[in-house]
């Protein structure tokens, strides 16, 4: 496990995780989370408390549209709370007005991972709706495809790779550093 003392982070504002299903959000964010001494946030289990229903049932119940507006509305009020780690879901970002909101209350962070990475990060697991009909290399290469050019538009893009939870962190946490430092005279 990460030493405390070794890893301090200050966050100014929330850092809110974006990428693919796989990427390593909630691992890397429960770290991040724990070294900065915030809460670790994941909206899609905060989506499934505001609905009572599970992603799988809300997309099974009431579709994409629905599932995306109430990802919205959820998104803004975390957002507007305190300072946290804030794991958001695969398409959260893809929401002009939610990115909007992001720029606003938050630092955003692509964690950007490679075709082969997360086919064997999502290999078996269930409950991801849109990986549960068809090929799901071919799903993930045409989500790719689709958020890529969006996800881009994060503060900070972080390209992740095969090794632990902690050594990820950790070379987050350096990238973090590094940007704060660049952008403390010019961030509000």
């Amino acid at each position: 496990m990460i030493e405390a003392e070794d890893t301090t982070l200050t966050l100014p504002r929330t850092l809110v995780l974006v990428g693919l299903m796989g990427a390593g959000k909630t691992c890397i964010g429960r770290r991040l989370a724990q070294m900065a001494g915030v809460p670790f946030v994941d909206a899609d289990v905060e989506i499934e408390r505001a609905a009572k229903r599970t992603i799988a049932e809300i997309f099974a119940t009431y579709g994409e549209t629905e599932f995306r507006a109430l990802e919205r509305r959820v998104m803004a009020r975390l957002l507007a709370g305190r300072t946290c780690v804030l794991a958001t879901g695969g398409g959260a970002f893809m929401a002009e007005d939610t990115r909007a909101l992001i720029r606003l209350h938050g630092l955003s962070l692509w964690l950007r991972a490679d075709l082969d990475l997360l086919v064997a990060r999502t290999a078996g697991r269930t409950h991801r709706p849109l990986l549960n009909n068809g090929d799901a290399r071919e799903k993930l290469a045409e989500l790719m495809a689709k958020r890529h050019p969006v996800y881009a538009e994060a503060d900070i893009v972080f390209d992740t790779l095969d090794e632990s939870q902690d050594a990820s962190a950790l070379r987050v946490r350096s990238c973090l550093l590094s940007y704060l430092a660049d952008h403390a005279e010019t961030d509000p």
